[in-house]
């Protein structure tokens, strides 16, 4: 069995700390070990980090960019051992854990603008003979906390903006899948990043608290469900850290009675099961607006019967497992509260049955779900789909409004000026129209509203680069004897 270690200053480090099991989700079988870090390997991940710091913050900003290309070409020849190694501890498609390196290097390509993206400003004379203007610096050593269900992506959305920027980086990966990691260390090595700039401590709660309290760490990027998001978020500004916190959801699609029907199911059957379901920007409640709801019901289902559930190294597959059995019992537990809170189960995914002991849970669809029952309120980050049926768009708009979660929407219409009217009108970061996964190209900022997000900044794209840099405004005047002043001098080599 492979045992996973962490990656310090260059290096595999086994470390001290107890270890975890693997498990491949396809099969139930345990795949190999994971160490899980104490404190000390936290300690030694920070004092790598903060020696290679000085060095790597005062390489050339062309440099950098360098070492970025290679990183993202290198990145680019490994995306299928890459996708393998997500789908063998994850549990997802192929083809889905592809679109997740895909969607990574994305933002890997935004970083290599470096040298533009950190350009100041600069105002000539603000006063007689003076000038202003404005840098931005990195923080130092920062570590990003990043989820199970998507272990490269996510870890991407945040280490190529902070490296470009001329920070350390320590990664914290989940420890359901944490192989991803290494390989993306090794790589980074590869490029010609120096050791001890990015990092890897595996590990549960030690490794984060100990994250999260260390004094070194200067910022912490998080993704993960609300309750731990808003305890990082907390726990990190305490200790006087800048944090941003990516929580949970309750992704809406409203449908209204133009739609194209057979579009909207596509769109529903994609964006609900998708890797499972276990992702943020899953579609997981469609609201139809009536009389639109049975004739969309009968199309997603239909839509449903024809998916191939398997495991995700069989190209036939279409879904694959959910990534522990323990989830896969909660997910699944959601179909009896759905029926004994009024709902109608019109897909029952546990019916679904492939060979093996995988942690195996098929598509599910319930209709006439009531607003406000827990299916509906609750994140069940899994293949669940329940319809709620709405008498009109402010009925449709008013559910979306008073949940819990902003994290990501979408309408679905051919009217343009409702169209225009939802946007403006949603309590909710990210909005698609006739777009049913509305992620943000890596230019732009990924982020919700509400209690999916704690802190202030969104991840990558411009906000990505202000959370890990902070600025400066110099105000300089140069004299000269011709006008009466002391001649201060200039140097003749820059």
């Amino acid at each position: 069995m492979k045992e996973i270690t962490h990656w310090i200053d260059g290096a595999p480090v086994a470390g001290t700390g107890r270890t975890g099991e693997i498990f491949n989700p396809a099969t139930g079988r345990v795949g190999g070990h994971v160490r899980m870090a104490t404190a000390a390997e936290v300690d030694g991940a920070v004092a790598a980090a903060e020696a290679a710091y000085p060095a790597w913050r005062d390489t050339s900003l062309v440099k950098r960019a360098q070492v970025l290309f290679r990183f993202r070409d290198l990145l680019d020849r490994h995306r299928d051992e890459l996708a393998g190694l997500i789908s063998a501890e994850h549990g997802k498609v192929h083809s889905d854990a592809l679109g997740e390196v895909a969607r990574g290097l994305e933002v890997v390509e935004f970083a290599c603008g470096i040298p533009q993206l950190l350009k100041g400003g600069f105002s000539e004379n603000v006063s007689t003979r003076v000038d202003s203007y404005s840098i931005r610096q990195p923080l130092g050593v920062v570590a990003g906390i990043t989820p199970f269900n998507f272990p490269a992506m996510v870890p991407m959305w945040m280490f190529p903006v902070a490296i470009a920027c001329g920070n350390t980086f320590i990664l914290k990966p989940s420890e359901k899948d944490p192989s991803a990691s290494l390989l993306m260390a090794s790589l980074w090595q590869r490029a010609g990043l120096p050791d001890g700039v990015f990092n890897v401590v595996q590990g549960d709660r030690e490794a984060v608290d100990a994250l999260l309290a260390h004094p070194s760490v200067r910022a912490v990027s998080f993704v993960g469900s609300t309750p731990i998001a808003r305890y990082v978020y907390e726990t990190g500004t305490r200790h006087g850290k800048r944090v941003q916190a990516l929580g949970g959801a309750k992704n809406h699609m409203l449908v209204l009675p133009d739609a194209d029907l057979d579009l909207v199911a596509d769109a529903a059957v994609s964006a609900g099961f998708g890797s499972a379901g276990e992702r943020c920007m899953a579609i997981s409640v469609v609201l139809a607006v009536e009389p639109i709801g049975d004739e969309l019901v009968d199309r997603i289902v239909s839509r449903v019967a024809a998916l191939t559930v398997g495991p995700g190294d069989d190209p036939a597959s279409e879904m694959g497992p959910l990534v522990t059995r323990e989830h896969r019992d909660k997910v699944a537990s959601y179909l009896d509260l759905g029926a004994a809170e009024g709902a109608k189960i019109v897909v029952d995914g546990r019916r679904t049955t492939v060979g093996g002991d995988g942690f195996w849970l098929g598509p599910s669809v319930l209709d006439h779900v009531p607003p406000g029952s827990r299916v509906h309120r609750e994140e069940i980050f899994g293949p669940v789909l329940s319809v709620l049926r709405v008498a009109s768009y402010e009925e449709g708009l008013s559910v979306i409004n008073t949940g819990e979660y902003g994290n990501g929407t979408a309408i679905f219409t051919n009217d343009g000026g409702a169209a225009r009217r939802f946007q403006n009108e949603v309590e909710v970061g990210m909005i698609g129209i006739n777009v049913p996964i509305p992620v943000p190209m890596a230019f732009y900022s990924f982020g919700g509203w509400k209690s999916s997000l704690f802190g202030d900044t969104h991840v990558h794209g411009t906000e990505g680069v202000h959370f890990y840099t902070r600025g400066k405004v110099v105000t300089s005047r140069w004299l000269d004897p011709s006008h009466g002043g002391v001649n201060l001098g200039f140097p003749t080599n820059l």
